[in-house]
């Protein structure tokens, strides 16, 4: 059974910074693209950040320049290092890792609150 973890969530001011780790049980994490979803109050979940097992990044627009995604295959964890959060960062943040090759193959973390506000 595979088991995805997130934590690091929590309140941030405005301009501040926050880094959310995802622990991934099992070995198959360096097999596998991870991507950081979040989910606002009132809307649907979006893909925030994406890095492929080779390492091929992608981030929305909203976050470009102020988020890193990153990957530690030797731990199994991947990352997502927040700077200058803004309030409409203000989601539930879900790591999700998938199979390039087979769609079928995902799994969830449970999510993280990462609220944003002064």
């Amino acid at each position: 059974q595979v088991q995805l973890v997130e934590s690091g969530g929590g309140l941030v001011q405005p301009g501040g910074s926050l880094t959310l780790p995802c622990a991934v049980s099992g070995s198959i994490f360096s097999r596998n693209a991870m991507d950081w979803y979040r989910q606002a109050p009132g809307k649907g979940r979006e893909s925030a950040a994406t890095i492929t097992r080779c390492g091929v990044i992608n981030y929305v627009n909203s976050v470009k320049g102020r988020f890193t995604i990153s990957r530690n295959n030797a731990k199994n964890t991947g990352y997502l290092q927040m700077n200058s959060v803004k309030p409409e960062d203000t989601a539930v943040y879900y790591c999700h890792i998938r199979d390039e090759y087979d769609e079928r193959l995902e799994y969830w973390g449970q999510g993280t609150q990462v609220t944003c506000s002064s």
